[in-house]
């Protein structure tokens, strides 16, 4: 998908955003180029391609491959200040997140168990033109007790594709329904004063 930027001069960025375009930096080795682009523009590409797809930025004319690597935030207005694009060079591996699309109903949630989502995305280096935009998990044999780990997925992904993150990592569980649990609590609360008192029979007993 296709970003039309502009070079911009050194200038306060205030100025930028209140006409409606966010200041951002394209940076590879050996490149660094000061850019603004309309913030809506941005958002609409954002929203479709994430941080796990190649754009296409166009910066007067000149076609850029590359990849948001940050997004600095306005907290309070839950609004982009900033955007780091790093500039892609064929044939070089880079680091990307690539998003879980969780697919089916687990086993487990029919007997009351709940899905514990841990991860959503997962880190990995690979070559561009092979970057998965979303890779599908699926998720329907798993019973109550179940986990699937980073290493369950590996052959989800590309063969060239190198996981970063610790294979051993859950990214879901599903876990007993609470209901249970706190029933169970419930039950050895009753159950101690109940021996306490017992206890205290025995006693008077003996000093009797």
């Amino acid at each position: 998908m296709k970003l039309l930027a502009e070079k911009r001069a050194n200038g306060k960025s205030s100025h930028l955003r209140r006409e409606g375009r966010l200041p951002a930096v394209v940076y590879n080795k050996g490149v660094n180029i000061p850019i603004s682009v309309e913030k809506r523009a941005f958002d609409k590409v954002f929203r479709r391609q994430g941080t796990a797809s190649i754009i296409d930025l166009d910066i007067g004319g000149d076609s850029h491959d590359v990849l948001v690597k940050a997004v600095q935030m306005d907290k309070r207005r839950r609004e982009p200040l900033h955007v780091d694009f790093y500039a892609v060079t064929a044939g070089q591996a880079v680091d990307v997140f690539v998003p879980l699309e969780l697919v089916g109903t687990a086993a487990g949630t029919r007997e009351g168990g709940q899905l514990d989502i841990k991860r959503r995305e997962i880190h990995i280096s690979i070559i561009p033109r092979l970057i998965p935009s979303a890779v599908s998990v699926d998720i329907s044999a798993l019973d109550i007790g179940d986990s699937l780990h980073i290493n369950d997925l590996k052959e989800l992904f590309p063969a060239e594709a190198e996981i970063l993150d610790d294979g051993e990592l859950t990214i879901i569980t599903v876990v007993p329904p609470r209901v249970a649990v706190e029933v169970e609590e419930e039950e050895l609360e009753e159950a101690e004063p109940e021996v306490i008192a017992k206890g205290k029979e025995e006693e008077e007993e003996g000093q009797d």
